[in-house]
């Protein structure tokens, strides 16, 4: 546990210097696309029904009137996109809640799958929106993997995660997912552990849940990745801003769920072959459209404002929203590589050296060095690894990685600290 901790502050002072951007500024230069790539389209809608008090992305409460001219200009930013020459292949939907307004994320897909030759939808959504006529538009507009989700079914942690009145008790989730099982390509589940409160017993009965009573295609267990700015109300809402299980809590989890799943990622784990639930595992490169959103490309980060109005006026004069953007330094783009591709389970060597040369292994002697000593990758000649001790520390490079992302939306969340203000009023 010691070693694993060391590794963890390790990555979160890695990360702190990766995600430490400028100022925010009007008009920043757009990526540009590569002609040969296809890159996957990352569309972000911020409404929510409710706030969760652990959550730190982009999200304010859904209002009607506030949601229809959002759309209207994502829809504008999606055809800014086009304009530019990108070529997407796949979109992935998050939030805040995707599917709270049905009709408008509709027109949207809609809209996307008309510019591009899409092949894959992703969408997020909460068990409340597992509804016959909701699930058959969603299917209508090609989307074919549906990610719910659910965090806990313990009844007690819903209520402390303001969830149960507005999503459900544990039973009602239950009967939902059932109903929702087979109408997708892929039906995933998003679970968190450790949550304040969250005891081993209780993780043992999720996957009980989970194993026994419902057999969906595919379940996600997300690290509690607790940001600065929620802090205090997760103290004050759920006792707490987390607890010290978290290892051995996920020790338990890849016990429980390696039969009958398997692991696809390192905290995601698949009956059958499909679609993976990061959306960064195949696709390093994306463009991110919507306030809040973020763009990886040619090894460029880019960042959009977290205001609302502004990001109305932003894509009216500029196209985009993007307000920050950072370059990458070579060691910074290929320990990106590293940890995203790894994430996966395994990288092949000749496809690093031919994207990146003989300098990629040069540049990370050091980083290989560390992993081989705790055990965390082997080499199989051809193939890098995760051992089953490895995917742990995954987890904690991309827990600390979302810590760092996290920083970041607080940093921006901060400069509309007055229009947040309002809003909630």
């Amino acid at each position: 546990m010691l070693v694993s901790r060391a590794f963890g502050t390790g990555m979160s002072l890695i990360n702190r210097r990766a995600m430490s951007f400028g100022p925010e500024a009007a008009g920043v230069e757009a990526p540009t696309p590569q002609s040969d790539t296809n890159y996957l389209l990352y569309l972000h809608i911020p409404f929510c029904e409710a706030l969760c008090p652990f959550c730190s992305f982009q999200r304010v409460a859904y209002k009607d009137d506030k949601a229809r001219p959002y759309f209207a200009a994502l829809r504008d930013e999606i055809r800014y996109y086009h304009k530019l020459g990108f070529q997407f292949t796949e979109v992935y939907v998050g939030g805040g809640t995707p599917t709270v307004d049905p009709g408008e994320l509709a027109g949207t897909l809609n809209l996307t799958r008309s510019l591009f030759p899409i092949e894959q939808i992703s969408a997020e959504t909460n068990p409340n929106h597992l509804e016959s006529d909701r699930l058959q538009l969603l299917q209508d507009c090609g989307v074919n993997r549906l990610s719910v989700g659910v965090q806990s079914f313990d009844d007690r942690l819903l209520r402390r995660m303001q969830r149960y009145d507005t999503y459900g008790s544990a039973e009602q989730i239950v009967v939902r997912l059932m109903q929702a099982d087979g109408m997708f390509d892929t039906l995933n589940i998003d679970m968190i552990f450790g949550l304040p409160g969250q005891s081993t017993a209780s993780l043992a009965r999720d996957l009980e849940i989970l194993r026994e009573r419902l057999a969906v295609q595919q379940v996600s267990f997300y690290p509690l990745m607790a940001a600065r700015s929620t802090r205090r109300r997760m103290a004050t809402e759920m006792g707490g801003t987390g607890n010290t299980l978290q290892e051995e809590q996920y020790g338990v989890i890849r016990e429980v769920m390696t039969a009958p799943y398997r692991p696809v990622s390192a905290w995601c784990f698949a009956r059958d072959a499909g679609l993976i639930d990061e959306y960064i595992v195949n696709h390093e490169e994306y463009v991110g459209a919507g306030s809040g959103a973020f763009s990886y490309v040619g090894g460029q980060l880019y960042a959009s404002t977290f205001s609302i109005p502004r990001y109305h006026r932003l894509v009216q004069d500029f196209g985009n929203a993007i307000t920050r953007s950072r370059r990458l330094s070579r060691l910074e783009q290929h320990r990106y590589h590293f940890m995203m591709t790894l994430f996966g389970l395994s990288m092949n060597k000749a496809a690093a050296r031919a994207r990146f040369g003989d300098e990629y292994f040069r540049v990370l002697w050091r980083e290989l060095l560390i992993m081989r000593l705790l055990g965390a990758i082997r080499d199989d000649g051809d193939t890098i690894r995760l051992t089953e001790r490895g995917m742990y520390y995954w987890v904690i490079m991309m827990r600390e990685f979302f810590t760092g992302v996290n920083r970041l939306r607080d940093d921006m969340r901060a400069q509309i600290h007055d229009e947040i203000e309002l809003m909630r009023a």
